[in-house]
This record gives structure tokens, sequence and C-alpha cells, in this order.
């Protein structure tokens, strides 16, 4: 365990102009957690450092309570927000919320990861970290910020003291007390005096300051402060004091320099530790003109998105033209020569000895032109659908909704009747807001809402661009993905050949959409077929393709690892699934944190080992473990708890201890009929568990109907051959075998005498 005395939390840094009475003195227990001392205070929550006391596991958390007598409607109203935008953001780079509740004395609390690390710039500093690490840095945060704005949700607060950097180099984003799925009143914000703000005054927006909508360009703004003083180590603006009332009149009236006239300007002062003669170089030019783009007054002239100001920086670190400078012809030129600059020396050898080499130099200036032309286009869309969503975001309001709290999904509805209006003239737009929107609606399991909207994607993008484009291969695999979740393995496994074809044509045959296509069209040979001798070339191209592309540690490596280890454990062999799986564990650890979804399947996947080796207790224990994280992560009402909560009850059925089993399996059960449409494959499946348990319990004649309708269901779906229908069969013969009526047993056995 770690030690809680070392380095920062991510809450030292907060503050409080009055101290309310001790709501958790140290050895207080505030659920399953015991306190171990106060970390700060703020103007919503005091915040402790706890740690588990249960003796279910070891870990130290860090607990949010409101303050005691601070109670008021709105404070609580905020809280509870706060605790359920957490709950809703999943990303390695965010602290994640564990746990929440109501303490002895009526107040709430939530659970979340404790941090242990340092704000940002001083980790920069402290580290002596280049520019281009800076940069790295940096360009993870953006991440995590672009994943919350995903998830319709403005930070409002972004500061180098809400980031903070574990001593592994991994930055993560803090305190979103005063985020918001949407803008709120400006009289909500601030107080009769002035004096307190719902943010902080040195990184907060103009139109914060000015208490006008608020929307994720406000995220944009305040991203760019930080990486102004990452780069130069200075504030933006230059005021003699840092009284709030001089800094907010310098961000809604003053310039800022750009950084290389502060960096040079820092070098000029006596006994100043000042960035080098070779950084102000490095500033200038590209990366002055992306910093000031981020923070120009005018929401609509910074980036569109988080992602496009991370682009930028990508193009900088890549040699390649930033969309924040003019493209003039010289500019690109240069930008082309310093990244091929012995392929640009060999052609002009070759141009003073060949004429005939003007030809080749035309024809290569064509197809440049021809790229950025496309990189225009492309970014036109990217505008234009943000804007689209910050516009449904910024619509419904709470105060247009009668006050309620507006969801991804209220969201999402309220978008859809407004795509045909918004972009009646722009049907490729058009077409790429209905695949983003019907993707969504698919990752929250509401597979009715997403299928028209990605059906009428792929049809007008295939009318529009042919049926060999990038585009039409991304709906395709939209469409497969549905119709994967929706068991219909046969339609999946057609639309992610069409999809591969069309990104191998397009891309080349080691592009990341092939991998990502070879990882999904694997899954489905496998579930849908168990093909597992035509899976495995799939997944191990796709698992070479990632590592290719994103080195050893990165953790969409996990993913791969996870899917060719279990292939593996299919075929039976353990040796070759073992190390897949911890490895894939291992990385997710390192990298998410310890509650992630991921980590729950590498648990999974190491408990369902363990259970074919005969060790039940030990595979019962890590799929418990599962369970409560999927519960955490996913809410209680999702899929992946029913399969955590599956492989659970066949642990403990074949522990012999029958009665948890059979509620496990009546709670997943219970859980697959809400969350999946009627008939959906899963229903059957866990029915067949449930059947197989109750014969085990001697209950023939419940089990039974639930094994004989369940069989005929995965027979139809699957074929007589496949591991699911071979499954179903010899629980059905199991059955009549225990309960003495051996004929019917006879009528389930294959023709030909070979067992189930």
């Amino acid at each position: 365990m770690p030690d809680p005395e070392d380095g920062l939390s991510q809450v030292e840094t907060m503050a409080g102009p009055t101290r309310a009475p001790e709501t958790a003195a140290p050895g207080r227990r505030i659920g399953p957690y015991e306190v171990l001392r106060e970390l700060g205070r703020g103007g919503m929550g005091a915040v402790y450092l706890a740690g588990r006391a249960d003796e279910q596991y070891e870990k130290v958390v860090a607990i949010k309570v409101v303050q005691a007598g601070h109670e008021t409607e709105e404070m609580l109203r905020r809280f509870r927000q706060e605790r359920q935008i957490l709950a809703g953001l999943d990303h390695q780079n965010i602290a994640k919320l564990l746990d929440g509740g109501t303490t002895r004395e009526g107040l709430p609390y939530f659970v979340m990861d404790y941090v242990e690390g340092e704000p940002v710039d001083r980790y920069c500093s402290r580290h002596a970290l280049s520019l281009k690490q800076r940069l790295t840095l940096f360009q993870t945060v953006c991440a995590a910020v672009a994943h919350a704005h995903r998830n319709l949700i403005v930070h409002r607060d972004i500061k180098p003291s809400n980031i903070l950097v574990t001593a592994g180099g991994v930055p993560k984003l803090l305190d979103f007390g005063i985020a918001k799925l949407l803008p709120t009143e400006p009289s909500a914000d601030t107080t009769a005096t002035g004096t307190l703000f719902a943010f902080t005054p040195a990184y907060a927006s103009p139109e914060q300051v000015r208490g006008e909508r608020v929307t994720t360009a406000t995220d944009v703004y305040s991203l760019g402060v930080v990486l102004y003083e990452l780069l130069t180590g200075r504030s933006p603006y230059r005021v003699k004091s840092q009284g709030s009332v001089e800094v907010l009149k310098a961000i809604c009236d003053q310039e800022p320099d750009r950084p290389s006239t502060t960096v040079a300007r820092e070098q000029g002062r006596a006994g100043t530790a000042a960035p080098t003669e070779r950084t102000r170089k490095r500033l200038r030019g590209d990366l002055d003109s992306i910093v000031l783009k981020a923070l120009r007054k005018e929401p609509h002239q910074r980036y569109a998105s988080v992602d496009a100001l991370s682009e930028d920086i990508q193009h900088h670190l890549d040699g390649r033209p930033v969309a924040a400078r003019k493209g003039t012809f010289s500019y690109r030129t240069g930008k082309f020569v310093r990244r091929h600059w012995v392929g640009v020396s060999a052609a002009l050898l070759v141009l003073v000895a060949i004429v005939g080499g003007a030809v080749l130099a035309t024809y290569g200036l064509v197809r440049a032109r021809r790229a950025e032309a496309e990189a225009l286009h492309q970014a036109a869309k990217a505008t234009a659908i943000n804007q689209f969503l910050q516009d449904t975001l910024f619509s419904a309001q709470p105060h247009l909704g009668q006050g309620r709290e507006t969801k991804v999904i209220d969201a999402l509805a309220a978008a859809v009747p407004r795509i045909d209006t918004a972009f009646r003239d722009q049907p490729e737009i058009r077409a790429a807001v209905q695949h983003t929107i019907g993707r969504s609606y698919a990752d929250l399991g509401m597979l009715a809402e997403a299928e028209p909207l990605l059906q009428q994607s792929l049809a007008t993008r295939r009318q529009l661009l042919g049926s060999n484009h990038v585009d039409v291969a991304e709906s395709l695999h939209g469409m497969a993905a549905l119709a994967f979740h929706k068991g219909d393995f046969k339609t999946a496994e057609s639309l992610y050949r069409e999809a591969l074809e069309v990104d191998r044509r397009a891309l080349g045959p080691d592009s990341m959409e092939v991998g990502a296509i070879l990882n999904d069209l694997a899954m489905t040979l496998e579930e849908g077929k168990g093909d597992y001798d035509g899976a495995q070339p799939l997944l191990e191209e796709s698992l070479a393709i990632k590592r290719a592309h994103l080195g050893p540690r990165d953790a969409d490596l996990a993913q791969s690892l996870n899917n060719l280890g279990m292939l593996h454990y299919r075929k039976k062999d353990y040796a070759k699934a073992e190390p897949l799986f911890r490895e894939a564990l291992a990385l997710n650890r390192e990298v998410r944190g310890d509650d992630n979804a991921d980590v729950s399947a590498g648990l999974n996947n190491l408990g369902l080992l363990l259970r074919a080796r005969g060790d039940y207790r030990g595979a019962a224990d890590l799929h418990r473990q599962a369970v409560e994280i999927d519960r955490r992560v996913f809410g209680p009402v999702h899929t992946e708890v029913g399969g955590a909560l599956n492989n659970l009850a066949v642990d403990l059925q074949k522990a012999g201890d029958l009665q948890e089993a059979e509620a496990r399996l009546r709670e997943s059960l219970a859980l697959y009929k809400e969350a999946y449409p009627q008939g959906h494959i899963q229903i059957p499946t866990t029915e067949s568990l449930l059947g197989g348990c109750l014969t085990d319990m001697k209950r023939y004649p419940e089990a039974e109907p639930l094994l004989t309708s369940s069989y005929a269901v995965i027979l139809k779906q699957f074929g007589p051959d496949h591991p699911r229908t071979l499954a179903a069969r010899g629980r059905v013969i199991g059955l009549y075998e225990a309960w003495g009526k051996p004929q019917k047993a006879a009528a389930y056995r294959p023709t030909g005498g070979r067992q189930p």
C-alpha cells in the first residue's frame, strides 16, 4: 500500500474562508472506510484521506463530504451533480468515483481515487522536462478533457492544481465540483459581493468572467492558459497584482504576449532562471500561434474542440503545418522541406541533371495540394459537427426542461430531430453527425435508437462517396458492431469483412483502423461460430499492428492481449492464455488504475483460468472483485455486470455454494432482461446456467423448462456444433440423467454417439 503521507493529494490546494465543525476526525468511519486525516476544505465540502476498513481489501481513498452547516438545497444539488458527473466518466487520466453514500449525520459523501502527485506545472519544473515532453504530457491532459466533453461535461476549472501528475508521470484530471452538463445562470456562480467565484480567476475564460454562455470552448481557453505557463513559466497576462479585479479585467481586455516574447523578456531579467534561447526559438512560430489561438477572446475563434488543439500540437511535433498559422505556400513548403530534407536534396540534384524531373515535382505538388484540401475538408466537417453538438448541449438547459438535470441521453434525444434541419444542404456532415450519435446510443446499450441513425448514415455515405471511402468503412464498422450487440453474428461478420476490405485499400494493411476491425471480426468469429482457428490469425495481426503504432506501454494494447488470451483459453491452451491475461491486467492497472472496466475484464479472465484449473474459491474471489468494479463503473443495470455475475455464479456452483449461485444467476437474468431486447441470446444463455444450478439443487421440475427452452433457442442461433450449443445440450442431458429419465436424456444425444 502506498504511504499516504508522501506527495500531494488532489485536494491539498483547497482553501476556504471559514472552518466548519469537524465532520470526521481521524479514526471515524465513513461507510466501509476509516478516516486517516483531513486533506482540505473548499467552498462545497471537506475532503479526507481514508483507508478501507472492512477487511475486504486494502485501498487508500479520498472521501468528499458536504461540510456540516453548509448543507443548503443548492449546495446539496451541486454536490450530487458532481457525484453524478464523476459516475459518468471512465478515463485513465481522470480521478475515478469509487463509491458514495450518506454519513451517520445524514451528510452525503462520495469516495474517489486518492491521487498522489504534484501539480503539472511543478512536476514539469522539478523534473526539468523538455519542451517536447511538456507538450506530450499536455496532450494526455487534453485527452482527458476531450473524454469529458464527449460525455457532454464542461469542467470549467482547469488549472495546474487540478491536474496532478503521479510519480510515474501519469497526469490525472481532478475536481469536477463546478463542472456542468449545461451552462448555469451567471448569478449561480457569484456572490453578492463578487469576491467568491465558481471558477479560478487566473484560468477563467472571458465568457466566464462576463457571465456569458459557457461551452467546451471555455475549457479550450483554460487549457491554453495552462499550456502558456508550461511553456514559459509565466501567466499570459501582465498585471501589477494578482487581485481578482485586475486579473479579470486583463482577461477581458488585454491581449496576451506571444510565448516567445515572454521568454525573451524573462531572459533579459538578471538573476532569473529563464528558459534558454533555444527554447525561445522553438516557441516562435507554430507554438506561439497554437497558444494564442486557444486564448482568443471570442470562443468561436478558438479551436473547435480540445481534440483539434491536441492535433495541432501533434502536427507541430511531426513537422507538419498547423491550423493555427496561415497556410501560405512558403510556410507549407518550408514545413515539407524540413520533414523531407533528404528527399528534397536528392530531388534538386535530379532536377539539375534531368529537366523531366519538373514533371514529377508538379505531380507531387498536385498530390500534396489534394491531400491538403482533403485535410481542410475534414477539419471543416469536424468543426461543424462540434458546433452542432455544443448547440445541442446549450439548447437542453435545465430551465428549458422544467428544471431537471439533463443527462447524456436527453441531449442525444434533443439532437436527433435537429439533424435534418441543421444540415439540410450538407448531407456529408449530416451523415457524420448521424453516425456519431448512433454510436453513442449503441455504447449506451440503446440499440433500437442507434439503428436508424447508423443505417441512414451508411446509405448517405454510400450514395455520396461510393463504396471505397473511409467514411463508408466507418459506417460499416458501426453497423457491424450494432449487429454484434444484437446477437446477429452472421450480419456482423459480413459487414466487418466489407469494412476491412475498404480500409485496407484506402489506408493500407497496417493502419490502426484495420487493426480495430481485425479485432472485432475475430471476436465475431469466436462468438458467432466458435471458429477459434479463424479468429487467431486476425487477433495476432491486430495485436502486431497495435504494438507497431502504440508502443509497449499503451493501455489500448490490453484489449488485444485479453482477446488473444481468451481465444487460447477457449482452446484450452492455458499455458499461452495466462501470460497474455497477466500482461493485460498489469498494463491496465498501471495506466488506468484499479477501478476500471478493463481491470475488471482482466480479473474475469484470470478467474476463468483458475476455474479451469479447479481453483473455484480463487476464481470466485477474482470474479467477486470484478462484479464490484463493474457496478461502480457501469452502474447496477449493465450487461458487463451481468457477465461478471454469471462468472461468479458458476464458480460458486462448482464450489458447492448453490444458494448464492442461484441468487447471482437470477440477479443476472433480471438485469439482462432489462438491458437487452426480448430474444437476445444472452437471456437463454443465462437461463441455461440457472437451469444447471437448479439441477444440482435437485429442483428438477423448475430446471426442465429453463433448460429445454433455452437449448432450443441456442441451437437455432448457433447450430449444433457451437460450444454454447454443446454446453446447453449437456445441461439438458445432465438434468434427465439426474432425474432418472434416461429415455429423455437419450433423445438429446447427438446421432453417432458423440457426447456433448
